[in-house]
């Protein structure tokens, strides 16, 4: 039989216009074994390591062609929004259910861009799959979010020892933790997990499967909208801020941190950690649009309007 989550998430699905069953089930599969399926997707398994050597082998034989504007890719159907922590405490901070279907500015994919908290206050700290797919990993590993309904409750019943339900407040302890410890802020959202945000991923990159594929050209990652600026007369070059650049963004260059700005995806975790306050994130529009709590209620309102 299954499970009352399972069914509820199947209802769900079911109410989605012209839905895929192959997305329904791939979802499904998704939610129910999160750690077999990023072990395979990541290459940590049999499985993956198998799999990546078949892939490598057809395309050293049929090379893939580049993606035509407005084709569909991978990184259409899954992927992050980097987050500064401020936004993603602000994720796991709504007291009231949120429907926004279409983020398409802020979110610059095809697919899977919708914000639609139902019991927000549902929060399910989960250990994470990429730190567990690795042999030597970052701890701790229970700092991956799973936010509202029916992906909570999903959660909880199918790897009951590796997620247990937390308050916002716990969440937001998770939230800061990990922003000193340097690690990235992303607000996932699939189109296989009912085309929608579902999940706040606390990562690096020496676990992290999204940062890595978007490091070796898998667009997953979308920008904050925001790029890190160093104050030249207040930064003194020490790279404190170069150590904890997860998307490797900072150097020092004459002795000075000098910003990638195509590198850098304005996570802010070089601000926090910057003893001079020598860096700041600043609104950059060719990096894209912030996700903001305050513009997203806002689109809320209007559709009420």
């Amino acid at each position: 039989m299954f499970k009352k989550s399972t069914r509820d998430y199947w209802k769900r699905a079911n109410e989605i216009k012209g839905y895929p069953l192959i997305e329904k089930l791939h979802g499904l599969f998704y939610m129910r074994f999160p750690y077999f399926y990023i072990g395979t997707a990541t290459g940590a398994n049999k499985l993956g390591r198998t799999a990546d050597r078949v892939i490598s082998f057809f395309y050293r034989i049929f090379p893939p062609h580049p993606h035509k504007p407005g084709e569909i890719s991978f990184a259409d159907t899954y992927h992050g929004k980097v987050i500064p922590l401020k936004t993603a405490t602000e994720l796991v901070s709504v007291k009231e259910n949120i429907r926004v279907p279409d983020l398409e500015k802020v979110i610059p994919y095809q697919l899977a861009r919708a914000i639609m908290l139902d019991q927000p206050d549902h929060i399910v700290a989960l250990d994470c799959p990429c730190r567990a797919s690795r042999d030597h990993h970052c701890e701790p590993v229970d700092v991956c979010l799973i936010v509202c309904e029916p992906f909570a409750s999903l959660t909880l019943e199918h790897p009951p020892k590796k997620s247990r339900a937390i308050t916002s407040v716990e969440a937001i302890e998770i939230l800061k933790d990990e922003d000193e410890r340097g690690h990235v802020h992303h607000a996932f959202f699939k189109e296989a997990v009912l085309e929608r945000f579902y999940a706040i991923c606390n990562c690096c990159s020496c676990c992290c499967g999204a940062i890595s594929a978007h490091k070796h050209g898998t667009p997953m990652l979308a920008s904050s909208g925001y790029v890190a600026h160093v104050n030249e007369e207040a930064c003194i070059g020490c790279a404190e801020c170069n150590s904890y650049c997860q998307f490797g963004a900072i150097s020092v260059v004459n002795g000075m941190n000098q910003v990638d700005f195509k590198k850098c995806m304005g996570c802010g975790v070089c601000v926090s950690h910057c003893e001079q306050q020598a860096i700041e994130l600043v609104l950059t529009p060719e990096k894209g649009i912030p996700l903001e709590m305050g513009k997203i209620m806002e689109i809320k309102q209007q559709a009420y309007l």
